[in-house]
């Protein structure tokens, strides 16, 4: 008996489903490159967690001292850049089976766009920016990105990017390499967590820290020494580390 395929398939769109997106353009391109980030290294994420205490104490500061108070991201950033400094072998790239270990830190900032696209431009020589710089240097290259005026050279010029969803529930992740770097820092939700105190317990807040790196140019070993100092600059920070970059 013949089917009759015409009386028998459902109408077009009858399920509710949206018109197919075709992966083209910066679409595509993104999707291209977050494959072969995939496909051609060997990823691995360190996860840890680090308190906030000192931090907070630090914007109290500088809130009482009359100077502008630093955000957390923007503390977060210039805590790991000082960081990369003590651990060059994360700032680096790998080409051609060659590691490049890089002098200056070009650090990329994942920049969400609309339509659900990323980019992570590099705010360059971010090793010689002031706190007090930061804010400045972020929205400039924010809004660079969002009017689609970045070139090519900040658009593959990081030697290591950070992500961040510290605006999200999400504690831990695990953000993808931007190759050829070898490494990317992804900055979670922060969330309260119990703690033994000298009076028996308290609450504190502690910020999600996740380390992705290539396992062909770094080991498991240095990428969590990487983390553990940054947890430890993040938590033993002074509260006038900064007034003179502020």
């Amino acid at each position: 008996m013949r089917l009759d395929t015409q009386e028998t398939a459902a109408p077009s769109g009858a399920d509710g489903a949206t018109a197919p997106i075709k992966l083209r353009g910066m679409r595509g391109m993104i999707a291209s490159k977050m494959l072969q980030s995939l496909q051609q290294s060997a990823q691995l994420t360190h996860h840890a967690s680090a308190r906030l205490d000192a931090l907070q104490a630090l914007r109290r500061h500088c809130r009482e001292a009359g100077l502008p108070v630093p955000s957390l991201q923007d503390l977060l950033l210039r805590l790991t850049v000082q960081t990369l400094g003590d651990f060059p072998a994360l700032n680096a790239t790998l080409e051609e089976n060659c590691i490049t270990r890089h002098a200056a830190v070009h650090l990329g900032l994942a920049i969400p766009l609309p339509d659900d696209l990323l980019v992570a431009p590099a705010l360059f020589d971010a090793q010689a920016l002031r706190l007090g710089e930061l804010p400045e240097a972020r929205r400039t290259l924010t809004e660079q990105a969002r009017n689609g005026k970045l070139g090519v050279r900040a658009l593959t010029g990081a030697t290591f990017t950070v992500t961040n969803l510290g605006r999200s529930r999400v504690h831990h992740f695990t953000p993808l390499l931007n190759l050829p770097q070898v490494a990317i820092l992804g900055i979670g939700g922060v969330e309260p967590r119990v703690v033994p105190d000298s009076d028996g317990w308290r609450a504190v807040e502690v910020i999600g820290l996740s380390l992705t790196f290539d396992h062909r140019a770094v080991n498991g070993a240095p990428a969590a020494a990487f983390l553990d100092a940054l947890c430890a600059r993040i938590e033993g920070l002074a509260g006038d580390a900064f007034d003179p970059e502020l």
